[in-house]
């Protein structure tokens, strides 16, 4: 059985966007790109409706490349255990308000027992001060957390 990885948003627009004049954002693109040719085969891969919607933002012919990406992935619900670990995370991370939709990403995964959850959102998921505190707050409402990695941190490497 392969491990699960739940898919952000954020890496399924680094996968499909043109390449960003950023220095720091086009490398987080290509190693997105590695990360996707060469390790996706390993894992089963998840995403969620609150993924759907993200990607259906914006620019309609960027928001269909999005969405092809999505469509190769089990698509996961918003139940009330997501919702209900996702305000607890809000509340006792002293997440601010906007960061709702991370703090559901996270519920999602954590509810369905992912193993990973690969973001770049280093503001709110791949943070190494927040994380203990989602770690132990997902912990306390009897879910076993995800590892939040980036695409180079779930990569496979050799001794």
């Amino acid at each position: 059985m392969k491990p699960t990885v739940y898919i952000e948003t954020t890496v399924v627009s680094y996968l499909t966007a043109w390449p960003s004049r950023d220095l720091i954002r086009a490398a987080q693109q290509q190693q997105t790109r590695e990360w996707w040719d060469l390790r996706r085969s390993a894992f089963e891969l998840f995403c969620s409706e609150l993924v759907e919607q993200e990607a259906s933002a914006g620019d309609p012919a960027a928001a269909a490349d999005r969405l092809k990406v999505v469509g190769e992935m089990q698509v996961l619900s918003i139940t009330p255990d997501a919702a209900g670990l996702a305000a607890g995370l809000i509340a006792k991370v002293r997440l601010p308000p906007r960061a709702q939709p991370d703090a559901l990403h996270v519920a999602i995964a954590a509810t369905n027992g992912l193993a990973y959850l690969l973001t770049w959102n280093c503001r709110h998921l791949t943070n190494a001060v927040l994380r203990p505190q989602i770690e132990s707050v997902c912990r306390q409402s009897g879910f076993e957390p995800p590892v939040i990695c980036t695409p180079p941190e779930l990569m496979e490497t050799t001794p």
